[in-house]
Formats: C-alpha cells, structure tokens, sequence
C-alpha cells in the first residue's frame, strides 16, 4: 500500500490521541475517561492500519470465492477494515502483551459503558489511561521513528487544591457506590485472568504518586514532581503517600522439594511433586499458586503449604 496512505493514516491516528489528551485534560467536560477511551480507539486502529500498510499487510475484511478474494464492504460500497481488537490479535502485530492488554481492557470497558451513564469511573481506570498514552507515543516512535513522537501533547492535568487522605477516602467510596455493576464485573474479571507479571506491567496500567515538595534550594523551585524510590531515605518521610510494590516470593520446583527434605519428608521427590501439581492443576492461573516467567515456571509460598500439607498426610 502507498505511502501516501500510510502517512495519512498516521496524521489522523496522531490528531486522534492528542484530542483524547486534550479532551482528559479539559476541566470543563464530564465524562473524560469515556470520551478519552472511545477518542484513544480511534487513534489507536488508525496507528495499527497505518503500522499494515507500511509493512503490505492487507487490513481489509475478505471472504474467498473459488480462488479469488471478495472483499467484505459496507451497504454504501465501502472496505470493511480490521477493528482495533482484530490488529492487535493479529501475528504480525508489533504491541507486546503489556501494551495489547491495555488495549483489550479499553476495549471491553467501552463495550460496557456504551449507551450508558457511567459517573466517576476515572479513579478506578486512570492509570489504565495513562498507559494507553504512554505507549502510544512508544509505539509511534518505535514503528515510524522520533519525529512522529506527540510528547508534548501528553502533558499532565492540574488541579487546584490538595487532597487530603481522609477526602480520597471519601471520594472512593462514593464513586464506588456509583460504578455500573456491568463495568465493576467487567474489571474483576478481566484482571482476574491476568498473571502478576501482566498486572504489573507498566504497559499496562501506569501509576504515579504526587506529593507536594518544600525545597531547600532556589533552583529547585519548579519542580512540582519528583519520583522516588520506595527503598530511599527520602521514602522515609512520605507518610500515606507512596505505596510500595511488595514483589511475592517465588521458588523454583528444586527450591521446594530440597525444602521438604530438609523439613525431614527425605522420601519426597520431583516426581511427586509433579504428580501433586497436576493433579490439583495447580498451574491454573484462577489458583494463583505460582507464575511463568521467561519460559520458567515459579510456585509461590501458598503453594508450599500445600505440598507440606501433602507430605505430611502421606508419610514422607
């Protein structure tokens, strides 16, 4: 396909993302995160033609006819193109999963809140927005170079006046109180079907946590945002504040079963413990017992009580 084509497509994908920015970032519009998501998708497919047109990918919807194709078209004659979940489903997409699962969960909640009122749904799902932004000046960059990059546009919203822990508190649960059942259920189970890993990719969902700086030096005056590491000494002095990612502990099968044999059960072995996970099945992702990582499979530590539970109804 032309590159005429593609460049086209990739001004209107670009024009699309800085308007769901823009319209985020508007104090004066209701429903941001709704108009932001449906705005984002836009973007989004546009990006992802644009993406298939440069490589020669054929993004248009077709059935075959003996041996030739017949293009699917619209009741006023026009290509039927790949929607957005259908790019990012494709093998040749370039997304890597943190980036295509953000996407997937855009996706269902604006099937959920279509035709709907949905009321204060933006502290539950910001930093899923957050990311889609993120990533798309990532991908755009990635896929077609620097100078198509939008961080300018993607500037940070502000806001006038501080809240304290006691009002976020209260704001939760109010706009708790008000979230579709449809949209909540939608939540839990979506993420309920992603690994840890995938939670906590970046790609994912971004957070970021705000707190307000005395400085000590004049050139430090414009600085309104500074990111810290949990384990610093100024981590110290943030109080209900900043939250620190507690990564679970992980055992490799070895790790577990020298374990046993040390705890005394000296007649428990790999095999045994293989029998024992696959009977439960207990790699099943709803049980949360470990996690795959880089091709390795690691249990987590309530999966040893299960196994120590076992040696010990079994005599080892």
């Amino acid at each position: 396909m032309g590159r005429s084509i593609t460049n086209a497509l990739l001004d209107k994908s670009k024009e699309a993302m800085v308007s769901a920015v823009q319209i985020y970032n508007n104090p004066l519009i209701k429903f941001k995160s709704e108009m932001f998501i449906i705005t984002a998708i836009i973007s989004w497919t546009y990006l992802m033609h644009a993406y298939y047109s440069k490589e020669s990918i054929d993004y248009r919807y077709f059935h075959m006819r003996g041996k030739r194709k017949r293009y699917d078209r619209t009741k006023n004659g026009a290509y039927k193109h790949w929607e957005l979940e259908r790019c990012i489903n494709e093998q040749a997409s370039p997304l890597d999963k943190g980036t295509a699962n953000n996407l997937r969960f855009l996706i269902g909640i604006r099937h959920e809140i279509e035709h709907q009122k949905t009321d204060s749904i933006d502290e539950y799902i910001g930093a899923k927005l957050q990311a889609c932004a993120l990533n798309y000046n990532r991908e755009i960059i990635k896929i077609f170079g620097d100078k198509h990059s939008i961080k300018d546009n993607l500037s940070l919203a502000i806001q006038f006046a501080p809240i304290s822990p006691e009002q976020e508190q209260v704001l939760r649960k109010e706009s708790t109180n008000e979230i579709p059942t449809n949209v909540r259920n939608f939540i839990a189970t979506f993420e309920s079907e992603l690994d840890d890993e995938e939670l906590k990719s970046l790609y994912y969902s971004y957070r970021i946590v705000y707190i307000p700086i005395q400085v000590n030096r004049a050139n430090q005056a414009d600085k309104a945002i500074e990111f810290i590491s949990p384990d610093s000494d100024k981590a110290k002095d943030v109080e209900r504040v900043l939250v620190k990612a507690v990564e679970k502990a992980k055992f490799l099968p070895g790790d577990i079963v020298k374990m046993m044999k040390d705890e005394s059960y000296s007649t428990f072995s790999m095999h045994y413990h293989t029998q024992l996970w696959k009977a439960k099945d207990a790699k099943n992702k709803k049980y949360n017992y470990g996690v795959r990582v880089s091709k390795q499979w690691y249990w987590y530590e309530n999966w040893i009580e299960v196994v120590r539970d076992f040696c010990q109804k079994n005599n080892f």
